[in-house]
């Protein structure tokens, strides 16, 4: 638990204190399991705080911090407990056009739940401006964890909207 409010003070005061030329930008998501954990787990919502600013007329860059939730299954008469990670990431988009900006957020996922170490966590995105202030986002959202001699990759494609503030 320390850690966890550790890793959520460094984030807070990490955006509260970058430049103020900045743009703050919350994304809300849902999405579905895939892949590894695709089994035990449906449906995910995932919440995004960032932090960008320009540094070309294309080009963005800043932080990331966020929460995401994965609902368990009942699989086979047994009850999965939901997921829940805390990712703390940079992020990167790219502005192909006024319309579409591709973009990736990497860094650490914290696991919030017993037993949920979290693991290295990678968020690759497609963006779609609607208007100045709104964008339709398509991702892939993986976060690799150790599992002894194996590593399983918990992942997400997720489909939401992002404000900018």
């Amino acid at each position: 638990m320390k850690k966890i409010f550790l890793c959520a003070a460094i984030a807070v005061l990490g955006l509260t204190s970058v430049n103020a030329q900045g743009e703050p930008k919350v994304g809300v998501n849902a999405g579905l399991v895939v892949g590894d954990f695709s089994d035990g787990y449906s449906f995910n919502l995932a919440l995004d705080v960032a932090y960008l600013w320009g540094l070309s007329d294309q080009i963005e860059a800043g932080a990331t911090v966020g929460y995401s939730h994965s609902f368990g299954k009942d699989v086979e008469g047994f009850k999965v407990d939901d997921a829940s990670f805390l990712p703390l990431a940079a992020s990167g988009r790219f502005n192909v056009s006024e319309e579409f900006a591709f973009g990736v957020d990497l860094g650490y996922a914290v696991g919030i739940d017993e037993g949920n170490d979290g693991g290295f966590y990678y968020a690759p995105r497609i963006q779609y401006g609607v208007s100045d202030n709104l964008d339709i986002v398509a991702a892939y959202r993986g976060v690799s964890m150790d599992a002894g001699p194996v590593t399983l990759g918990f992942n997400t494609i997720t489909l939401g909207v992002e404000f900018e503030l």
